[in-house]
C-alpha cells in the first residue's frame, strides 16, 4: 500500500508540473477570465459547492474509519485543512455578490482534483505516515509551529483579500474595478497568494510529502492564473495599472 502511495504522489506531482506549464498557454476560463469555452455554465455559488463539498467529505471519512482518528496531533491536522473547505464549500459560495456563474468543465476538473487531494492529505494523516510521527511531541516541534502561524496568516491574507474582491462593485454595477488594499498594494492576486502562503504553511506543519505536493499543485495552479489576470488587468487599465507597479503574485518578486 505505501509503495503504490508513493507512487501516486510522484505522479500527481509529475502532473502539476504539466498543468503549471500548459496553464502559461491555456487560460482556465472562470471569473476574470471566463471565455466560454469550458461547457456551459451554471451559478458560481452552487459551482463553488459542487467543486469543493467532495474533499471535505472524503477527509471527513477517511478519519472517521481510520485508528488514529483519536490523536490528537492528527485531529489537529484535519481541523486546519477542513477549515479551509468549510469556508469554500459552505461559506465562501453564499457571500457571493453578483450572478456571476462557472463552466461546469472547471467545476469537474477541480472536483476531480479535490477528491485525488483528500486522499493524498488524509491518506497520509491518517494511514501512511509512520505510526508514532505525530506523538504529542509533535506538538513542541519548530516545523509545526512555524507551520501553523505560515498557514493561519496565509488563510487570512486569502480570506480578507476575497472580501475586498467581493466588495469592489455596487449592487447593480457590472464594471471591472482594480482591488485595492490588503496585499493588493502589492500583488495583483492576493487572494491566490494567501492560498500558496497556507498550503505551504501545512506542507511545514505536517512536515510530509503529501502537503509538499499539494503546496506544488496550488503553485502550479495559481501562479499561471496570476500571469493571466495581471495581463488582462494590464489591457483593462492601462497606464493607471502599470503606475502602481504591482507584481503578479509573490510580492517583490513575481
Amino acid at each position: 500500500m505505501e509503495e503504490r502511495y508513493y507512487l501516486f504522489l510522484w505522479i500527481m506531482a509529475g502532473i502539476a508540473v504539466i498543468v503549471f506549464i500548459t496553464l502559461y498557454f491555456v487560460k482556465a476560463g472562470y471569473g476574470i477570465l471566463r471565455d466560454g469555452k469550458w461547457g456551459p455554465n451554471i451559478n458560481n455559488r452552487i459551482g463553488w459547492m459542487i467543486m469543493e463539498t467532495p474533499v471535505f467529505i472524503i477527509m471527513c471519512i477517511l478519519c472517521f474509519f481510520s485508528s488514529r482518528r483519536t490523536d490528537i496531533v492528527c485531529l489537529i491536522f484535519f481541523f486546519l485543512f477542513q477549515l479551509h473547505y468549510l469556508n469554500r464549500a459552505f461559506i465562501y459560495p453564499f457571500l457571493l455578490k453578483g450572478k456571476s456563474s462557472m463552466p461546469i468543465g472547471i467545476i469537474l476538473m477541480g472536483m476531480f482534483f479535490n477528491v485525488l487531494n483528500a486522499l493524498m492529505q488524509g491518506g497520509w494523516i491518517f494511514y501512511i505516515s509512520p505510526a508514532g510521527m505525530y506523538d504529542l511531541y509533535w506538538l513542541l516541534t519548530p516545523q509545526f509551529w512555524v507551520g501553523i502561524c505560515i498557514f493561519l496568516a496565509g488563510m487570512a491574507i486569502n480570506i480578507h483579500s476575497d472580501s475586498i474582491i467581493r466588495n469592489l462593485r455596487k449592487p447593480g454595477d457590472t464594471r471591472h474595478y482594480l482591488p485595492e488594499g490588503g496585499m493588493f498594494r502589492y500583488v495583483t492576486s492576493a487572494n491566490y497568494f494567501g492560498e500558496v502562503v497556507e498550503w505551504c504553511g501545512f506542507a511545514i506543519l505536517t512536515w510530509s510529502p503529501a502537503g509538499a505536493v499539494f503546496a506544488i499543485w496550488t503553485f502550479a495552479n495559481l501562479v499561471p492564473r496570476a500571469n493571466s489576470i495581471y495581463r488582462r488587468y494590464k489591457e483593462m487599465f492601462g497606464e493607471e495599472f502599470i503606475q502602481k507597479k504591482r507584481k503578479r503574485i509573490i510580492p517583490f518578486v513575481y
